[in-house]
């Protein structure tokens, strides 16, 4: 274990790589952390601390403050085999300069599967073409801080490109924790329509929209949700998870991927773990969710992600 990690991050990771292997696992794949500029990061820490409106005004302390190095290095010490980098742009011209960053970020970062962004705007579909070319594994589309339509005809060309390739896509299209003017099941029913083929990850298992994103997965055989922040107690008292649709989730199994928000939780990230044990749907599910579905959508093999459980075959 890495000798520059505190005493508490030690014993944290001995945590998080006893839940894995326990479940048999090589390690975890993470769909949903996020790494960016570092002066763009700090903008968003500064956001949630001052509990701005895309926060729903509910105190959220960051867990995890530590510089780039020490994040990506404490997410190795945990057993995460690969893990995204998910970045946004907010406005116009940004998203290129973001997608430059994210090369050298990826070439530099072990276990970080390149990730790129998009945005509506003239020219997104030949930015998302060069991103594919250069290596993007996966793609982030953030529809709430961004304020646009996924369904924006600027983007059409963009998602035609994305399910061609069969590059994934996070998407946060929910309406938590604070709705905005495109989020909900709506506009991406709309894309859907449009794309069927298009790999779309729902960040968040599409909170607070539950049960409407799962009728979308249970419609569209390429939809996936992630679970990040789900079924923990913070996300439970403000946007629970209908007890009900358990057994949908339980049915969708090999589309549930792990996702956790890493840096930005308000908890330690062995608590999502715990809050996804603790569902009751079994180490099957859990190990599907937890590694194996990442590993065979992104067809991670070997150290990248993990070969014990024999799920690393490309898909």
């Amino acid at each position: 274990m890495s000798h520059h990690l505190t005493e508490p991050a030690r014993a944290e990771a001995t945590d998080v790589r006893r839940f894995w292997e326990g479940l048999g696992l090589p390690g975890l794949v993470d769909v949903h952390t996020h790494f960016m500029p570092e002066r763009v990061l700090r903008k968003v820490w500064a956001y949630f601390d001052a509990l701005g409106p895309l926060t729903g005004g509910v105190g959220w302390p960051i867990t995890y403050r530590q510089e780039e190095r020490e994040r990506a290095e404490l997410l190795r010490e945990f057993g995460v085999a690969a893990f995204t980098a998910m970045l946004y742009p907010h406005k116009p011209g940004m998203a290129r300069w973001l997608n430059d960053w994210a090369v050298d970020f990826a070439r530099r970062t072990p276990g970080c599967l390149h990730t790129s962004t998009l945005f509506p705007e003239p020219g997104a579909e030949s930015l998302v073409r060069d991103a594919v070319e250069e290596g993007a594994r996966v793609f982030k589309a953030h529809v709430q801080v961004g304020a646009y339509d996924p369904a924006d005809a600027l983007l059409d060309g963009a998602w035609g490109v994305l399910a061609e390739a069969g590059v994934p896509v996070v998407i946060h299209c929910g309406s938590g924790p604070a709705p905005g003017k495109y989020t909900g099941p709506e506009p991406i029913a709309r894309v859907l329509a449009r794309h069927p083929r298009l790999r779309l990850i729902v960040a968040h298992l599409g909170m607070p929209e539950y049960e409407d994103f799962l009728d979308l997965a249970e419609r569209y055989p390429e939809l996936r949700l992630d679970t990040t922040m789900a079924f923990t107690d913070f996300a439970e008292r403000m946007v629970p998870f209908p007890r009900r649709a358990l057994p949908r989730l339980a049915g969708l199994g090999d589309r549930i991927l792990l996702g956790t928000d890493f840096p930005n939780i308000p908890y330690p990230y062995l608590h999502q773990l715990h809050a996804l044990e603790r569902l009751g749907l079994g180490s099957a599910w859990l190990r599907a969710v937890c590694h194996d579905n990442a590993a065979r959508l992104f067809g991670l093999r070997g150290n990248e992600g993990g070969s014990g459980s024999g799920s690393g075959a490309a898909c």
